[in-house]
């Protein structure tokens, strides 16, 4: 069979140093290509070489052949590749336009909509006339990235470079990702998955490549590689995607954090209502649901980071105030957020051992050299080393800023870690790496209770108890046991279900 697109022994060189080498890549109709590994591993640079993008000042030298045409793009996140002021309508007919130019006027305005309306449909959007009246802030990020590749439809790419789309999806929408990019493979479009989720590649890929360092390490027919892995790197990062077991709370821990019956707003519309959580000394308790059920806002009210809401937040018998700013520092200190995205939430202008030694400084009211001491401390503990904190974040993978994160909160010595979301994204030996060290945290230090949020059953596997949102109401909640393996509400359900339908279904 024909290659659509191929590259052959490409380098990309930044600032002397090989980010990409001698990577070689062929893209047939029909087929999905993906290519796996680490944050770093050269996939992107590689993928947005079909795209003719390459990093700022780099130095290319290989062969990249591409269709005529345009080469397609989903990125991560697709609404910021949609202008917000423009109707979706307004976006596709642009686009549709351009298809029907050699048309008889009076033919054009129905061929672009017949052109609009076939892509939705194979983009799996319903309720087209709805959708194209609306514009991107009103859809889902699910639905942003179905109009993305419906624009990518309209163009005729032959090509289409998926760039992490399940990333920070719950099962569900995985499951649809995954439907919708088999329908464009059988409709004879050529897809390249770039992808840390080694669920979804099982499931949907035909051929593999897995890199490290910038260097293809391993390649071959994806069954092949599930089942027989050549290279130990490629078997380390299959291994690494297994499930991590819980560690068991103290059987008499007190309640250490409780909510009140609590609900929680956007502006007017209610976006939150559970009838109250309690959080025991030692325990784990994972809050899992989709995107827009109300988790990170259940995690922002415990924070004080959102305070329109209703219900008190108590910790130790003493109600929190509702606002971080009126917290004591104290107060501050006892309950503890790490952000899903590490790197926002640094000052990429100063080095990140200082950023965490101020949290001791800060809050405890540690002497500066003492809090510098404890922080290398910590920092080496969580595997970052002097010589690697002493950098500004920029020059951090994302796995060593979420770890750089997680240290600068164990400075204050809370009682309470919330943790929103801080596995997603990572490639599976970043995320055992994080888990592993959430597991020894629990064992060694049996004051220190933790809320994860995630939408990823496999991490909400590590807490002894599970709470189930779902549009904003909690409908169930156990012992994490007990609700993965007989799950009661039909929304747990259907999450499980899906769950284990990835897990446990390659690609026909």
């Amino acid at each position: 069979m024909n290659s659509v697109a191929e590259i052959r022994g490409l380098r990309v060189e930044v600032g002397g140093r090989a980010i990409v080498d001698g990577v070689n890549l062929r893209v047939l109709p029909g087929r999905i290509t993906a290519l796996v590994g680490a944050s770093g591993s050269g996939k992107t640079t590689t993928g947005l070489a079909l795209l003719g993008e390459y990093p700022e000042d780099a130095r290319v030298t290989g062969d990249v052949r591409v269709p005529d045409g345009p080469v397609g793009y989903i990125p991560q996140h697709p609404g910021a590749v949609l202008n917000p002021a423009r109707r979706i309508g307004a976006l596709l007919r642009d686009i549709a336009r351009t298809q029907v130019r050699h048309l008889p006027p009076a033919e054009r305005r129905a061929a672009a909509r017949e052109r609009i309306l076939r892509a939705l449909s194979h983009a799996e959007l319903l309720d087209a006339e709805a959708m194209l009246r609306r514009y991107p802030h009103q859809l889902s990020g699910g639905q942003q990235q179905r109009v993305v590749l419906a624009q990518t439809l309209l163009l005729g790419a032959k090509v289409v470079v998926a760039d992490e789309p399940t990333t920070g999806q719950d099962a569900l929408t995985k499951r649809r990702i995954v439907e919708q990019l088999a329908a464009v493979s059988r409709e004879g479009i050529a897809i390249v998955l770039l992808s840390h989720d080694l669920e979804v590649v099982r499931v949907l890929a035909d051929e593999v490549l897995v890199m490290r360092d910038g260097h293809v390490v391993e390649s071959g027919p994806a069954d092949r590689l599930w089942t027989a892995p050549r290279h130990p790197w490629t078997a380390e990062l299959l291994a690494a995607g297994s499930t991590i077991a819980p560690v068991e709370p103290p059987a008499d821990g007190a309640a250490v954090l409780r909510t009140l019956p609590l609900t929680a707003r956007h502006g007017r519309t209610t976006v939150l209502r559970t009838p109250g959580l309690t959080l025991r000394t030692g325990e784990c308790l994972a809050v899992v649901g989709r995107s827009g059920s109300g988790k990170t806002t259940l995690a922002r009210c415990l924070v004080g980071l959102h305070r329109n809401h209703d219900g008190d937040t108590i910790l130790d018998g003493t109600p929190l105030p509702r606002s971080l700013r009126d917290r004591t520092r104290q107060q501050l200190a006892a309950v503890q957020y790490i952000f899903q995205d590490a790197r926002a939430a640094f000052d990429e202008h100063r080095p990140i051992l200082n950023q965490v030694a101020r949290t001791a400084v800060r809050l405890r009211g540690a002497p500066e050299r003492e809090a510098l001491s404890e922080a290398l401390t910590t920092l080496a503990g969580l595997g970052l080393t002097e010589a690697l904190v002493r950098r500004r974040p920029p020059q951090l993978s994302g796995g060593e800023l979420q770890r750089a994160a997680l240290a600068r909160a164990l400075l204050a010595r809370p009682r309470v870690l919330i943790c929103d979301e801080i596995t997603s994204g990572l490639d599976t030996v970043t995320r055992r790496g994080i888990l592993d060290t959430l597991a020894g945290l629990l064992r060694d230090r049996r004051d220190l209770s933790l809320i994860l949020i995630t939408h990823d059953l496999d991490t909400a596997a590590l807490a002894n108890r599970i709470a189930v949102l779902d549009g904003g109401d909690l409908v169930e909640e156990g012992p994490a046991r007990q609700i993965l393996a007989s799950p009661q509400h039909p929304f747990t359900v259907s999450l499980v279900e899906t769950t284990a339908r990835l897990t446990a279904q390659p690609r026909a």
